[in-house]
């Protein structure tokens, strides 16, 4: 293992903050513990995970914000750690998220939150948005019609100008297909957690390692389990450096770390 893969600080581009007091010490002890330096938060929290679940699986939504307030906030106190990205709600007036806009570094559309499509004419609202402001779009997709990997394709087609990050590596664990959808579309990124190990080498290796992004999911899932995936993909140092850091700096307009 190269020394760039046990010494340089680390960017997690995924994790949830729970609208919790102790969320944020948590997190970033958990941070601590696995040599992360910061990360792009967005707000969790916003139902029960088991009923998260249960709409994976056979479908519904809420219409509430999520506590994007509370994100702020404990990104204002990490000290330059805890990077804020916007949770949108597309059933609420799309100027909700243009004023926030400038508070923020990116955002994130959830299909299975929020049940709106990516097909949907809500989203592409706030697609224009995050055009205008310059900001990269997170999202999640779902094996259902309108929120699949070719809808979000359809999507990025639309808006050339903006980066969308497909999260959790595609649907499922070993979503190679959704690897072969995005290969054309430049302005479309892969994020790595939740993926099988032979899906994010698969996204390194067609896409390169410049439209890769490493993410956790945490607190879902422990930082170093997704760290673990990352370091046997065997990259050399550079291709390391950009999937764990330099990426997400560039996406986001930071100043790399040492």
């Amino acid at each position: 293992m190269s020394a760039a893969q046990t010494g340089q600080p680390v960017l997690d581009f995924h994790v949830r903050l729970a609208p919790v007091p102790q969320a944020p010490g948590r997190l970033l002890a958990a941070m601590d513990e696995c040599g992360i330096g910061r990360a792009v938060v967005c707000a969790g929290g916003t139902m029960p995970l088991a009923q998260l679940s249960r709409f994976l699986v056979e479908g519904g939504h809420i219409e509430s914000d999520a506590d994007n307030d509370a994100v702020l906030g404990a990104c204002a106190a990490s000290d330059g750690r805890l990077i804020p990205s916007y949770f949108a709600n597309p059933h609420q007036d799309p100027e909700h998220y243009r004023r926030a806009a400038a508070d923020f570094r990116g955002v994130e559309i959830s299909p299975a939150v929020h049940g709106i499509a990516l097909t949907d004419p809500r989203t592409a609202g706030l697609a224009e948005i995050a055009q205008d402001v310059g900001h990269s779009i997170y999202t999640v997709c779902l094996e259902r019609p309108g929120s699949r990997v070719a809808d979000l394709v359809t999507l990025a087609t639309r808006f050339p100008e903006v980066t969308f990050v497909l999260g959790h590596a595609g649907i499922g664990n070993i979503d190679l297909y959704a690897v072969e959808l995005i290969t054309p579309l430049h302005n479309v990124l892969l994020e790595t957690s939740g993926g099988y190990t032979c899906v994010a080498r698969a996204a390194v290796e067609q896409l390169g390692a410049d439209r890769v992004l490493f993410g956790s999911e945490a607190p879902l899932q422990h930082p170093e389990v997704e760290l673990t995936k990352l370091r046997h993909l065997g990259l050399d140092d550079d291709d390391w450096q950009k999937v764990a850091g330099r990426n997400a700096c560039r996406l986001l307009g930071l100043e790399e770390t040492e």
